[in-house]
C-alpha cells in the first residue's frame, strides 16, 4: 500500500449498498464507521454484514467502528423549529415541567440545572445559536440569544469549560454496546469521555459481555483536554472530534490541540484519528475548497494514523469523490514527508526498543521490506508508531480480528497467516507469498521481528533475511 494513512468512511443513506461500500473498499476505505446516533439496530446489523461480505469478496482486510451515542445533551422534540434573534428569551427546562416563556423546550439531562450557572455559555447545534444562561432553578434555564438563529428537534448542547455530571454510558449505550459485540465489532468509540475512568468503564462493560473490539476514545471537551495523557494511555485509539471540541474552545486553539494530542498521542504510543469536517463543502459540492485541503494535507503532514469522513459519506452527494480526495491528498504530502513526532516516541518496553531497532535497520537498508509478526498486533502496533520510512511495511497474524484492527494503524498492510512451529516454515511461507504478490524480488532484504515465541525464534527478535 503506497498511502500511509487510513480512511474511515461513515455509512448512511448514501452509502449503504453493496455496490457502494465494495467502490469504497477498492478506492481506499480501510474501515466503516456505524453512527448509533443514528443507525437503527436492524441496519446497523446488516450494514456490518455487507462489509463483512464485500471485504471477503476483495480479499480486504476492513474495520467496523460502532460509534455509541454517549451522554450527549440534546433538545426536545419541537412540532416546529424555533427563529430565534438576538435578544430573545429561550427556555430549557426538565421533561415534565410546563413551559413558562414562548420559546421553549424540554432538555434530556435533568441534572442540567445543577451542573451550570449564571454567566455560563450555552451553545447550541455545534455553534449555530450562542446564548447566556441569566437564571436557573430547580426547573428550568433561562438563557439570552446573543446570535440569531434557528433551534430544530434534538440539537446538540454544549456548555464550555462546564463540568457535567453526566455517565460515561446511558441506556442506550449499553443497548448499543450489545448490538456491537453481537455483531463483532472490531472497534466501539465512546463518545464525551472526558477521563481514564471513562475508558475503563467502557471496556469493563464490553467485556464483560465477552467483547473483543479495541476502544476508542473521543476527545470532545475541555475536561477530557486536561485529562489527555491519562485517557491515551487507557485507549487503544484516540480520536479528536473536532466538531464538539471546536465548540468547547476558541476556534484559534483548535488546530493547536489537534497538533497537541496528535503528538503526545505518538510520544505515548497510542494510534489517533482526525476527524470532523475535513471534506464538509463537499457534502454539497464535487470538488473541495483549498481550505479542506490545507486542512487535509496538515492531518496527514502531522502522521496521524487515520482521516474521517462523517457526512461527506453518510449523507453525502459524492462520497466516492471525498474517498479518492482523502487518497489524493495523503499520498502527495506522506511523498514530501511529515513532522516526525514518531522520533520522539517514549520507549518503555523491551518490545519497543525492539521495535525501535528493527525500524533503524530496515530503513539503514535500500529497498528493503519491513515484516512483523505478531498474535495479537501490540508488536505492530508499536513499529507503526516510530513512522518507518519503507513503503513496505507488512504485518503477518494468525487472527482474521487482529488483521482487521490493523486496519487502523498507520502504514501497515496487515495479513492473515498460520504460523507453524518452525519459524524457518513461516518465513518460507511469507516468503512466497511476497513473491507472488510481487511485493518483493529476489534478493530483496527483509526485516523480521518478532514478539512471538516459535519454536527456537526467541521473543522480541529481529532476523536480517534475503528473499
Amino acid at each position: 500500500m503506497s498511502r500511509k494513512t487510513k480512511i474511515i468512511c461513515t455509512l448512511g443513506p448514501a452509502t449503504e449498498s453493496e455496490a457502494m461500500i465494495r467502490r469504497l473498499i477498492e478506492m481506499g476505505a480501510n474501515v466503516f464507521r456505524l453512527n448509533m446516533s443514528h443507525a437503527p439496530h436492524e441496519w446497523a446489523a446488516k450494514m456490518t454484514r455487507i462489509v463483512r461480505k464485500q471485504a471477503d469478496d476483495l480479499g480486504a482486510n476492513i474495520g467496523v467502528l460502532f460509534d455509541l451515542t454517549g451522554p450527549s445533551i440534546r433538545t426536545g422534540d419541537l412540532a416546529t423549529p424555533i427563529e430565534l434573534l438576538e435578544g430573545d428569551v429561550v427556555e430549557f427546562r426538565k421533561t415534565g415541567s410546563e413551559p413558562s416563556t414562548a420559546y421553549s423546550t424540554t432538555v434530556n439531562y435533568d441534572g442540567l440545572m445543577s451542573d451550570v450557572s449564571v454567566g455560563n455559555t450555552l451553545v447550541v447545534d455545534n455553534g449555530a445559536l450562542l446564548m447566556r444562561i441569566n437564571e436557573v432553578t430547580p426547573e428550568r434555564i433561562l438563557c439570552h440569544v446573543k446570535t440569531p438563529g434557528l433551534m430544530g428537534s434534538r440539537r446538540h448542547i454544549n456548555l464550555p469549560g462546564v463540568r457535567l455530571n453526566l455517565p460515561a454510558l446511558t441506556e442506550k449505550d449499553h443497548k448499543d454496546l450489545a448490538l456491537a459485540v453481537g455483531c463483532g465489532a472490531d472497534f466501539i468509540a465512546g463518545s464525551f469521555v472526558r477521563d481514564a475512568a471513562h475508558v475503563r468503564e467502557l471496556r469493563e462493560a464490553m467485556t464483560s459481555i465477552e467483547g473483543e473490539a479495541q476502544i476508542v476514545a473521543k476527545i470532545e471537551d475541555q475536561e477530557a483536554v486536561r485529562n489527555i495523557d491519562a485517557i491515551i494511555r487507557e485507549a487503544d485509539v484516540i480520536m479528536i472530534a473536532r466538531g464538539d471540541l471546536g465548540t468547547e474552545v476558541a476556534f484559534e486553539e483548535l488546530p493547536i490541540l489537534q497538533r497537541r494530542i496528535v503528538k503526545r498521542c505518538h510520544e505515548l504510543g497510542t494510534r489517533v484519528i482526525v476527524a470532523t469536517q475535513l471534506l464538509e463543502s463537499m457534502i454539497k459540492q464535487p470538488t473541495p475548497t483549498r481550505a479542506e485541503v490545507t486542512d487535509v494535507m496538515n492531518a496527514a503532514y502531522e502522521e496521524a494514523d487515520c482521516l474521517m469522513l462523517s457526512g461527506e459519506t453518510s449523507v453525502g452527494r459524492y462520497p466516492e469523490r471525498c474517498v479518492d480526495a482523502l487518497v489524493r491528498i495523503a499520498s502527495r504530502i506522506e511523498r514530501s514527508g511529515g513532522h516526525g513526532f514518531g522520533q520522539h516516541a517514549v520507549l518503555r518496553e523491551e518490545r519497543q526498543k525492539t521495535a525501535r531497532a528493527a525500524v533503524s535497520l530496515a530503513d539503514s537498508l535500500p529497498d528493503a521490506r519491513l515484516i512483523v509478526l505478531t498474535r495479537r498486533g501490540v508488536l505492530a502496533n508499536h513499529v507503526a508508531m516510530l513512522r518507518p520510512r519503507t513503503n513496505g511495511f507488512y504485518a503477518f497474524t494468525p487472527t482474521d480480528r487482529v488483521c482487521r484492527q490493523l486496519s487502523l494503524t498507520r502504514g501497515v498492510s496487515a495479513y492473515c497467516l498460520p504460523f507453524s512451529l518452525n519459524i524457518e516454515d513461516t518465513i518460507r511461507r511469507l516468503s512466497e507469498w511476497l513473491l507472488e504478490e510481487k511485493l518483493v524480488s529476489s534478493g530483496t532484504p527483509v526485516v523480521i521481528v518478532s514478539d512471538i515465541l516459535t519454536g527456537h525464534f526467541a521473543a522480541k527478535s529481529i532476523l536480517l533475511h534475503h528473499i
